[in-house]
């Protein structure tokens, strides 16, 4: 692997490259933007097509064809640019087609706003896109290029979030793995079906209500059983760079800890030193951290939180339920796996909104009074 002191967007369109990717078509968006530039600078290194379009739906509407038709396709983009892309991601999913994107998390609008919330990614959860969310540049990396390889061993297509700004414009040090490793993991695609002109084929045909209903169930068990091939490709990185990896979530000093903070991306790093902090004044605080957002792993985000006194759900949006995205499933878990405690849903960071360890000790004092309604800090 190679250092780099650069920042995150860079790192990630060089992974990319290095992943064997075919076809790249993507249309700038702040703050993803960076990508798909370092992604055009660099292609005659590289030799992939990349196609620039006029929109985020034409950009995921040509890598649906590109990748239909055998290639490894990727595409990037964030906030209103994934929305715009909302018709063709249920499209891609329902096609099975194994596209990885990456969505450098930012606020959707209105009122417009450039900066980081996890809005964008939580509107299309539903879309059937596998959503690993990365807490720091090298993990979004290393994720990057397991992204290809669950996205291929599935046919279920990969979204790898990471916060704009804070990551995509950091500048630090960061491993690129090289490019023989990367393919040494990532063989050439070899699909059943493709568009080929010499071997037509239909792809994406017209189902009706006899079918429809049946391939949805199919899809959906798949895109649910996907869980495994998200772990053994953790696992297969981890063999080759030597470097750990987490596939689902992580635990940090858990175990015997009497309340839980459950979070995800980057403001688990926030957590994780406050917990470090208050482990040294005789409090007994954990944090789980959510990597894999989907699909949920229920019944072990349940077994890691069973007999605590009780959990705070620290997250970057918000819903029309009066509680977070992450609020709901973590609840819709607990229930479904016969386990009680209390749940103090806790939004903040919208729309760059600074996030400090002092409002998350603050929700874990509240949780330990008794409060379980929503609080905005």
């Amino acid at each position: 692997m190679t250092l780099q002191i650069t920042s995150g967007s860079k790192a990630i369109a060089w992974t990319a490259a290095n992943c064997g990717i075919e076809v790249v078509a993507a249309y700038p968006i702040t703050p993803s933007t960076v990508i798909p530039e370092e992604l055009s600078r660099i292609q005659p290194e590289h030799g992939y097509e990349f196609i620039p379009v006029e929109s985020e739906l034409s950009a995921i509407s040509a890598v649906i064809g590109a990748s239909a038709a055998g290639t490894r396709a990727f595409t990037a983009t964030s906030s209103q640019g994934l929305l715009l892309m909302t018709e063709a991601l249920y499209n891609a999913s329902g096609m099975r087609l194994p596209i990885v994107m990456v969505v450098a998390n930012r606020a959707i609008g209105g009122p417009l706003n450039i900066w980081n919330d996890w809005s964008d990614a939580m509107a299309l959860r539903d879309s059937g896109w596998i959503q690993l969310f990365c807490k720091n540049k090298q993990e979004a990396v290393d994720t990057l290029v397991q992204s290809f390889q669950i996205a291929e061993q599935t046919d279920v297509p990969v979204m790898v979030c990471f916060e704009g700004f804070y990551l995509t414009h950091e500048v630090s040090p960061v491993e690129i793995p090289d490019k023989e490793k990367c393919l040494s993991l990532l063989p050439p695609r070899k699909p059943k079906h493709t568009l080929d002109p010499a071997n037509p084929e239909l792809i994406g045909a017209f189902a009706g209500p006899a079918y429809f209903q049946k391939y949805k169930q199919e899809q959906l068990a798949e895109f649910n059983n996907s869980m495994p091939a998200i772990e053994k490709a953790a696992q297969d990185f981890e063999n080759k760079f030597g470097r750990k990896q987490i596939p689902l979530i992580e635990e940090t000093s858990l175990q015997d800890a009497d309340y839980a903070v459950f979070t995800m991306s980057s403001l688990a790093e926030t957590t994780e030193e406050l917990v470090e902090t208050l482990r040294t004044q005789g409090k007994k605080i954990g944090t789980l951290r959510l990597k894999c957002f989907r699909p949920f792993p229920k019944k072990l985000v349940a077994a890691a939180l069973k007999n605590k006194k009780g959990v705070v759900v620290i997250e970057k949006d918000a819903s029309s339920n009066d509680q977070g995205s992450l609020s709901h499933d973590l609840k819709e878990a607990l229930y479904e796996n016969n386990v009680q405690l209390p749940v103090l849903s806790c939004v903040c960071g919208l729309g760059g909104k600074d996030v400090r360890q002092k409002d998350i000790e603050r929700a874990i004092t509240e949780l330990a009074q008794g409060k379980t309604e929503t609080i905005w800090l």
